[in-house]
């Protein structure tokens, strides 16, 4: 790679901070740009494990590319000539330091308020979190306190109806008890009679029943008769119309015969004249 392609890469992260130059080469769709990260992290690592140094608080402080050995190549063309390939290559110097007071001061309060930031979003959403499901029990508490006062009252509804129930029945046995005992055989005479009437009304449907019988009896023997009558007068129908029948054809012959009567009195003309 030629000192020219690195250096454009170089020039995006020169003066960022660690942690943003990495997300700049991450982002750079450029060869340059994974060859540049690897040197960048082996300068960190070295600042870390040779200085003793925070990752969080370095910055590239300085970046260049010097050009390194050219390679020469040929290559064959037309007409057996040849031409010259230069492979370049670069020398890339990745320099890393401490961020400087105010820098890092306003890092430090970045990150802070980054934080506080990000804690006070974690207690508002716990504490909303909280409240709704306070909420939720009081509601069910409140629901749960519904249905027992509901399940009371309709016990106390039951009871008390068949307490009402039990009072009402024992109220109306005395009643009649009084009135049994007011009453006495005047009582017992109108239960006689009430048993007589009674016998009556079961006795009338038998009677009605029995007089129902006798009339559909009677109908059926008229049912009966009623053919044997219509018979006769059938026959004399069917007499009457060969009757009619015969004296409708009677006259036609004697129409024949008067035209007969007055051809021969015609025939008799002529021979007299």
């Amino acid at each position: 790679m030629s000192a020219t392609k690195a250096r454009q890469v170089l020039d995006l992260v020169r003066g960022q901070e660690v942690d943003r130059a990495h997300e700049v080469l991450r982002a750079t769709p450029r060869e340059g740009a994974r060859v540049v990260a690897k040197v960048l992290e082996s300068a960190v690592s070295n600042a870390r494990n040779n200085e003793g140094l925070d990752p969080d608080e370095l910055y590239v402080s300085a970046c260049y590319a010097d050009e390194g050995v050219t390679v020469k190549r040929f290559r064959p063309r037309a007409r057996g000539r040849a031409t010259r390939v230069r492979k370049r290559t670069c020398h890339i110097t990745v320099i890393v330091s401490v961020l400087p007071e105010d820098r890092l001061a306003r890092r430090r309060s970045r990150q802070a308020a980054s934080s506080t930031a990000l804690r006070s979003r974690r207690v508002a959403a716990s504490r909303r979190e909280e409240a709704a499901e306070a909420a939720a029990h009081e509601a069910d508490e409140e629901a749960y306190e519904d249905l027992e006062a509901e399940e009371f009252e309709q016990t106390d509804l039951a009871e008390g109806g068949l307490e009402t129930e039990d009072e009402t029945a024992e109220a109306e046995l005395a009643e009649d008890e009084e009135a049994e005992a007011e009453a006495g055989p005047e009582a017992e005479s109108d239960a006689e009679l009430e048993a007589e009437s009674g016998a009556e009304l079961e006795a009338a449907p038998a009677a009605e029943d029995a007089v129902a019988a006798d009339t559909e009896e009677t109908e059926e023997e008229e049912e009966a008769e009623e053919p044997a009558a219509a018979a006769p007068a059938k026959g004399r129908r069917r007499v009457g119309r060969s009757r009619k029948a015969a004296k409708a054809e009677a006259p036609p012959a004697q129409d024949d015969e008067a035209g007969d009567d007055t051809e021969d009195a015609g025939d008799g003309a002529e021979e007299s004249d």
